[in-house]
């Protein structure tokens, strides 16, 4: 029996007819782009670039661009540790709540 390969975006068409699994991938960037927003606007207001903000958690400027990329595609999670460390780059802190 041959069976038909499919690229990503034919197999990510085929789920996404599925009301549920778009209804939780919407639910999932929701959550995740808030957070994205959330980070982009604080370095923004502490008026740093990518560079200084790597320079100040001991890192290079291309770790930032992935972490602050990895949430806007949604194909890496950072730790809270790193979360942690970018926060407190910006002369912020992380909080985590439950709701």
């Amino acid at each position: 029996m041959k069976t038909k390969t499919m690229t990503h975006k034919q197999a990510l068409g085929k789920m996404l007819k599925n009301p549920a699994v778009k209804a939780e991938l919407e639910r999932l960037n929701k959550e995740e782009f808030a957070i994205l927003d959330e980070i982009l606007q604080a370095r923004k207001a502490a008026g740093l670039s990518q560079a200084e903000v790597a320079r100040r958690m001991g890192t290079q400027a291309p770790a930032i661009a992935r972490l602050e990329s990895s949430l806007a595609t949604g194909k890496h999670s950072p730790s809270l540790s790193t979360l942690r460390k970018y926060a407190a780059a910006l002369g912020k802190k992380v909080e985590l709540h439950l709701v």
